[in-house]
């Protein structure tokens, strides 16, 4: 029997190092796999699922100064690793039996489709997850920009913001034994606090267009589905 889910349309954010599992890079099986069956899980439920995927577990833009690179050509190959990624999330879908799309900012044509809103509203309202590869096809803006940008433009309910923590904390829950976690925030506090949710223009993306951001554990069973369907865990950054 599908579950009556609290959300139609969502947008998943997922890190690059997501698909690192316990690597220092590049993808990890199990982590991949793990990753997939989460979201089947909403999936199965009937909701429509966009995913913006990033690149950190190849290439980061920001690494352009140590590798004395300029800063566009660099984030042209943070660009590219998404892509590797998300053909790699496509085919850990694909095993479990879930139908996807690739959507690209940048021009790869043989390889993936070049975003079109139109399409991509398309596949949605189709049932076709939709897996959004390339960032916003620009220099200098992040996967985050490139995460609540196509959350603004498919429609989405809300933006969900995948890591390695059920939160949102005052400080680094994995180093600091007294973090204290917020179960919600403004958008204002998000920005104000430096907490490391999201970058700025990430944020007042979402404030401008009333997109809730909800950050929790990926890797904790069970917590993707719970978030989705019944607004359990982790924390809610929405209306100041």
């Amino acid at each position: 029997m599908t579950k009556k889910c609290a959300y139609k349309r969502i947008l998943l954010k997922l890190s690059g190092e997501a698909l690192m599992g316990g690597q220092n890079f590049g993808v990890d099986q199990a982590a991949c796999q793990q990753i997939a069956t989460a979201i089947k899980e909403v999936y199965d439920c009937g909701v429509q699922v966009g995913i913006v995927v990033g690149g950190g577990n190849i290439f980061r833009g920001s690494q352009a100064a140590s590798f004395h690179f300029a800063r566009t050509p660099a984030d042209h190959i943070g660009m590219l690793a998404t892509t590797i990624n998300g053909l790699v999330l496509q085919q850990s879908l694909a095993a479990l039996g879930c139908h996807s799309r690739i959507m690209s900012a940048l021009n790869c044509d043989s390889i993936v489709e070049t975003y079109i809103w139109g399409h991509a509203m398309d596949y949605l309202d189709k049932g076709d997850i939709v897996i959004f590869v390339g960032g916003t096809g620009n220099p200098y803006f992040t996967t985050d920009t490139a995460a609540a940008l196509r959350a603004s433009e498919i429609n989405a309910e809300v933006l969900f913001k995948a890591t390695k923590v059920d939160g949102i904390y005052d400080k680094d829950p994995l180093k600091h034994s007294d973090a204290v976690k917020f179960e919600k925030l403004t958008y204002s506090d998000a920005l104000t606090k430096n907490l490391s949710v999201m970058d700025a223009t990430a944020i007042a993306l979402c404030r401008e267009n009333q997109i809730p951001i909800v950050v929790f554990n990926l890797f904790e069973k069970g917590a993707m589905l719970k978030a989705v369907c019944q607004k359990e865990g982790g924390t809610i950054v929405m209306g100041d």
